[in-house]
This record gives structure tokens, sequence and C-alpha cells, in this order.
């Protein structure tokens, strides 16, 4: 996404635990987890700007992380079966030199349409849950699980664009 709006970027992981403790609500979480990356790989720089993400997919008041195994998976995509569900992705945008910081949360809303059990069963071989909050992607097969979003479709699949360019303003980054 970022390549799609033009920005030169280098990718550096961050080595944060991103266990969310319990009792913060997910757009809280989402925000502190992508400071805490963004802070991370900012103090093993030298220069630049970081830009860091973290999405969390919540239904009801519960936090559907990324599944360990199969087995949550299939809960997890059991349990958004014809249900709405929130998307919350927290972004950081840090300066390096100066550490100073930027921090912004989007919002969106998800309908699953309701799913069979060989429509779980299929989209789980396919390996692409296994690595996704809420045990889904949107931009790849997990479009076909959805039957409506209300809000921001980036915000969906981790970044939400609008969000991270006022951010990067905040730094004299233009994108357009």
């Amino acid at each position: 996404m970022l390549k799609q709006v033009g920005l030169d970027f280098e990718i550096i992981p961050s080595l944060v635990d991103e266990t969310v403790p319990p009792g913060v609500t997910p757009d809280i979480a989402a925000v502190r987890l992508a400071e805490k990356k963004a802070i991370d790989v900012a103090h093993r720089s030298k220069d630049g700007i970081v830009i860091a993400a973290d999405t969390i997919v919540a239904l009801d008041d519960s936090i559907l992380g990324k599944p360990k195994d199969e087995e949550e998976a299939r809960k997890m995509l059991e349990s958004l079966s014809g249900r709405w569900h929130r998307v919350f992705t927290g972004i950081a945008v840090v300066d390096c030199s100066s550490l100073e910081k930027v921090t912004d949360c989007e919002q969106s809303r998800v309908k699953f349409k309701k799913l069979s059990s060989s429509e779980i069963e299929n989209y789980i071989k396919t390996g692409e849950p296994m690595d996704k909050a809420g045990a889904y992607g949107i931009q790849g097969k997990g479009a076909l699980l959805v039957e409506k979003i209300e809000g921001c479709y980036y915000n969906i699949v981790g970044l939400p664009l609008f969000r991270l360019s006022l951010a990067l303003s905040h730094f004299d980054v233009k994108i357009l």
C-alpha cells in the first residue's frame, strides 16, 4: 500500500511483544502496539520517519488475534459467521531524530455472510487465516467471506491510508 501511494520505504521489523493486556479496549490496544513498534524501530534507526501499524479485530467485547492453530481459526470464523464485527488499526509515525510522534486509530465495521462448514474448512485449507487477526484477510480469498463493510477498506487490510497521510503531513511528508 505504501508503494501504491508512491512512498519509498525500507521494512524493518519491530521486536516488541504484541500481547494485548486484559481489559484494554481494542482501539487503545491498536494504538499502543503501533506506538511500541514505531518507537522500537526508531531507537534502532539513525534518521528518517518510521511508520508502524497494528490491526485488531473485535467481536462484541472480545479481541480476536491471530489464530494459534487451525482449530482456533475455525472457532473464530464460526463466531464471525453472519455477524458484524469491528476492525481497528492503530498507526504511529515517529521521527527518528527527535522521537516526536503522531498516533491515530481508524475503525471500520465488517459483516460476514453466513458461512457453511465447508466454506470455513476450505478457507482454512488455503492457509490464509493463520497469520491474520480475526483469521481472515479481506485483501485475499477472505474477501469472499465479507458481505459488506462500513468505513475504510484500507483499514481492514491493515493500513488506513487517509489517516496515515494526515499523520505524515505533520512531518511535512506530502503524498500528493
